[in-house]
């Protein structure tokens, strides 16, 4: 019997292995299309190659399991066998690349052969104590001498791009990034110039854009150096050059799509990354490089040791009560967590499922840095101590179907997490009158924004959007959300009589996807000095003729793209594709 078991052992081990390898090579193969795409032009198929590649990691899960079924036969149910397995796996794992990606791998297969809840290490990889980064693997870095001047270093970048011969005028481009970069250096830096570039050899892809992506570095500073490509009809070009930490915490940021780049070892790229966002979450970069499930796994990391070193509660999120989901939040950590209500009080009509299609619609959609990526997690388990007495009482009592008692401990079977925001309703009363001007004008560009990507908020209520700390306004309430493409957008009639603007009800008839821009205005309490700033920038999404328009251009199939960039960025000023 000890000789089968070893055998079943061996046998299991290898077919997980196996298993991780052929979707980390399928994922490496869908990746390996972005420079095609950028070359001829191909943003549909791009957009379908990445929600291909996100719904690679559950398919290839729900495909090994299935696959272990039958040669393990009842022995798929014992935890001493796993346990065993998980022995030979680190085995054959031991010198790979990226090794927490196995682990994570290997995890994701018994939580769902156990259903497991919280943690159980019989069988399952604990959380490290040290980074996922720290694998001692080089990255592919590509080192300059700035000796022979700045320009130099940046023609020999510009250069090596794929497809350098189709650029345009690469000159005046080269000419005027090196000028930026020495002017950066000469304002930030005074008397301590460039001595050293150092750019990640792949490109990095996402959406109509192309990235080289590196640091730069003097005596005492380092900075991180990131320029953008764009390829039009007349010739490939630079479209921007970014310097500054907060831009390109931006580009990386939790409310973007994923980049396709394939990175030989993605923990080393992470760690160069770091260096010059030393303030960005690890779970992030992994994430936004495509790694969604080592995301995971890094902020479930984070999350327990941050538990394991302190004693905040679980308190209400700030902010106006939710009327789908219960908001939560640690008092000192930058995270938080939803819970969907049981019931939904009137007039909210939507139910669970529909919710939870909206939040995976979003997960795959391009996100155009303006929706929270939110990561569902299941079978969470937290002790009971550390939650305030409401919230407790709130989720088992209108949580119920999610939330339930295990001893001392809260199970809840399913959430979402995501970064923590300020309301943009509570960061108004409490900026200067310039700082909300800025922040009701970006808000009025997060609508525009989503907009050109195809999606409507339903509900536009300022407490429905956050600010980062960059300043950047994002959407985070997902459960009235639709495509633009579903909503019939409606002028305003005219009433006939007085009486008829008295109502408290419409006097005409509004269908169920009935949308009335000029409405738009009436409920979101602007301050009369806020709203001239609104209507100075953005008086145009209060018409149905704007909507109308961006619905005609989807319904076209046109690409209306969202520039991924601040305008003080930008080199060649192109705001859409030739």
């Amino acid at each position: 019997m000890d000789n089968a078991n070893d055998k079943l052992i061996t046998a299991t081990a290898a077919t997980i292995h196996s298993s991780f390898e052929d979707y980390n090579e399928e994922f490496s193969r869908i990746t390996q299309r972005a420079p095609r795409r950028f070359q001829e032009r191909e943003w549909k198929l791009g957009q379908r190659d990445a929600v291909e590649r996100i719904d690679l990691y559950d398919r290839r899960v729900h495909s090994c399991v299935a696959g272990l079924v039958g040669p393990m036969g009842s022995a798929i149910a014992a935890q001493a066998i796993w346990s065993r397995v998980r022995s030979e796996y680190s085995r054959l794992i031991a010198d790979c690349v990226d090794s927490e990606f196995y682990k994570t791998f290997f995890n994701s297969l018994t939580r769902k052969v156990f259903n497991t809840v919280g943690v159980n290490p019989e069988v399952e990889y604990l959380a490290p104590d040290l980074e996922p980064t720290l694998n001692g693997s080089a990255p592919p870095l590509q080192t300059f001498d700035v000796d022979t001047g700045i320009e130099a270093v940046i023609r020999a970048i510009i250069e090596q791009f794929p497809s350098a011969d189709r650029f345009r005028d690469i000159d005046s481009a080269i000419e005027y990034v090196a000028a930026e970069a020495g002017e950066f250096s000469g304002v930030r830096h005074a008397g301590c110039p460039i001595r050293q570039v150092e750019m990640l050899v792949p490109v990095f892809y996402r959406a109509t854009r192309a990235f080289c992506v590196g640091r730069m570095s003097g005596d005492g500073w380092i900075a991180p150096l990131v320029l953008a490509f764009m390829n039009t009809e007349d010739g490939i070009v630079v479209d921007a050059v970014m310097m500054h930490d907060r831009d390109v915490r931006s580009l990386f940021g939790f409310s973007r799509s994923y980049f396709h780049v394939d990175l030989p070892a993605v923990g080393a790229a992470v760690r160069v990354l770091s260096s010059v966002m030393p303030t960005k979450p690890t779970g992030e970069l992994y994430t936004v490089l495509g790694r969604a499930k080592q995301g995971k796994t890094e902020r479930y990391r984070r999350m327990y040791k941050h538990l394991s070193d302190s004693d905040d509660e679980f308190v209400h999120a700030e902010g106006e009560k939710g009327m789908v989901m219960i908001a939560f939040t640690l008092r000192d950590y930058g995270l938080i967590f939803k819970v969907i209500r049981d019931r939904f009080e009137p007039p909210k009509q939507t139910t669970r499922a529909d919710v939870m299609e909206r939040y995976q619609f979003v997960f795959k959609h391009d996100r155009v840095g303006r929706l929270v990526d939110a990561q569902e997690y299941r079978r969470l388990r937290f002790p009971t101590s550390r939650f305030t007495g409401a919230l407790l009482e709130e989720l088992l009592s209108q949580a119920a179907e999610t939330c339930r008692l295990d001893g001392d401990d809260l199970i809840i079977e399913h959430s979402y997490i995501e970064r923590k925001l300020r309301p943009l309703n509570l960061y108004l009363d409490e900026v200067d009158a310039p700082e909300a001007r800025r922040a009701v004008i970006d808000y009025g560009q997060a609508v525009k924004d989503l907009a050109r990507s195809n999606v409507f908020p339903g509900d536009l209520l300022l407490k429905n959007f956050g600010v980062t700390s960059t300043g950047r306004v994002i959407f985070y309430d997902y459960d009235e959300l639709c495509l633009v493409t579903d909503c019939t957008f409606r002028d305003l009639p005219t009433a006939r009589f007085e009486e008829d603007e008295m109502r408290a009800e419409p006097w005409f008839y509004v269908g169920p996807a009935d949308v009335f821009p000029e409405q738009f205005a009436n409920f979101l309490g602007f301050s009369p000095d806020l709203r001239q700033a609104f209507m100075a920038e953005h008086a145009d999404l209060l018409t149905a003729d704007y909507w109308r328009g961006l619905k005609a251009c989807h319904e076209a199939d046109q690409l209306l793209e969202v520039v991924p960039y601040a305008d003080r960025s930008r080199y060649t000023g192109i705001s859409t594709l030739a």
